[in-house]
């Protein structure tokens, strides 16, 4: 079976962020699946295109991992500047991903496989399905455009318009929907999906590289003292520093914590982050450090050497309907979680028994739980292990990742 992956944020090898289909194709051509990904150039985060990429429109690297080729399109590095910005970095991508789906990649495949958010990759995924004459298989990551409309970034009336016309056009025309959480599930039934197209293929713990570093000689205290963290309580939160994320809660819970031996370690890069070093900077703050972003299996050892992962999003209806990806990397470490998002989280969290929820931008409320957890310290063991067994059971990544593709086979059989 041969498949197009169309991803505008597929992660470079070993660069941090979130690799859900870093690892899903990994498993997957490891059962024989050839797969092609058309992707951007610019990293997410940072709005900015290694150097590798300057002045190339397309690059194409062949052999990323085995089986798999990539296809770089240019993104315009106008993404992390304004919201005009943003929508630019997102059409430059549908003209120039759609040109290296017509004009660059294979003619034939069995199945177009494309992720959103940006809701604007199905354009490019409905014109190559069109020319190539295979299904899609369209995933929705994030419910767009109303997270972005939730958190601020979309305001413009005739695009939020233009934005629910495309959805769901996008929805009908796609052979499959996978979401990632049941709320997502629910609300695309709302928007009149039939429940037949839709899976539920939800973000996934990765085991094998915890527990290839858990397993060698990487000694999680050592690394605790090497960065300068011995006796002190580590809360590390692992992602993109952004609008959404709203970090500030954060910063502004270290000012009233600054007498207890918590640390907040944000390891990311965004378009707010030189904003929130300049605020801890302005307020005298030293329980607050800041990292850039690491690759995948360094993150790892930063989790392992830490007390608690955090969780973090803005305060908005729209994020109670989500998982976050950095969760499940902090269930597979044995780290319990500190969450600060309501909805399907929350009850992720309270079902495993493997956290403290924390009301989103309630900085009382961040302070007094992060105070009772350091009154009751011998509980975070217990609870770390809990959800490792959770998210064994429920959310290992190669059982999902199986279940995905025999979807995928299934609807390739049906053509």
């Amino acid at each position: 079976m041969r498949i197009l992956l169309i991803h505008q944020y597929f992660l470079e090898k070993n660069e941090g962020g979130g690799s859900r289909f870093n690892e899903m194709v990994k498993a997957w051509t490891s059962d024989g699946v050839k797969i092609d990904v058309i992707s951007g150039m610019v990293n997410y985060a940072t709005g900015k295109k290694p150097e590798k990429y300057k002045g190339k429109s397309f690059y194409k690297d062949t052999g990323f991992y085995d089986g798999v080729d990539v296809y770089r399109c240019h993104v315009s590095e106008s993404y992390n500047t304004n919201f005009l910005g943003r929508l630019w970095g997102y059409f430059s991508f549908v003209f120039s991903s759609t040109i290296a789906g017509l004009f660059k990649t294979r003619e034939k495949y069995d199945a177009i496989v494309v992720t959103s958010p940006p809701l604007f990759v199905g354009i490019t995924a409905f014109i190559l399905s069109i020319f190539k004459r295979v299904p899609i298989v369209f995933e929705v990551r994030d419910l767009w455009p109303e997270s972005a409309i939730d958190t601020g970034v979309l305001k413009n009336k005739l695009i939020i318009k233009m934005a629910y016309w495309f959805e769901n056009f996008i929805y009908k025309k796609s052979a499959l929907i996978n979401v990632l959480t049941p709320a997502f599930k629910t609300k695309l039934i709302e928007k009149g999906v039939s429940q037949e197209k839709i899976l539920f293929i939800p973000n996934a713990a990765d085991f094998t590289l915890a527990e290839q570093i858990q397993n060698s000689d990487f000694d999680a205290d050592a690394f605790k003292k090497e960065l300068g963290l011995e006796g002190k309580f580590v809360i590390t939160y692992v992602g993109a520093h952004g609008v959404a994320n709203h970090l500030i809660q954060l910063v502004d819970a270290a000012s009233k914590l600054q007498d207890t031996p918590v640390i907040f370690q944000l390891i990311g890069s965004g378009m707010q982050k030189q904003m929130l070093q300049d605020e801890v900077k302005n307020r005298g703050l030293n329980n607050v450090i800041f990292r850039n972003a690491v690759p995948k299996n360094d993150v790892f050892k930063y989790i392992l050497a830490s007390d608690m992962g955090a969780s973090v999003l803005k305060k908005v209806d729209t994020f109670k309907t989500i998982y976050s990806n950095k969760t499940f990397d902090y269930m597979s470490c044995k780290r319990p979680v500190f969450l600060a998002i309501d909805g399907v989280s929350r009850e992720l969290i309270e079902k495993a028994d493997c956290g403290v929820y924390v009301e989103p931008e309630n900085i009382e409320d961040i302070e007094t739980k992060i105070r009772l957890i350091l009154q009751n310290r011998e509980e975070l063991i217990e609870s770390g292990i809990r959800g490792y067994n959770y998210a064994k059971i429920h959310f290992d990544r190669s059982i999902l990742a199986q279940q995905y593709i025999n979807h995928i086979q299934s609807l390739c059989d049906k053509k």
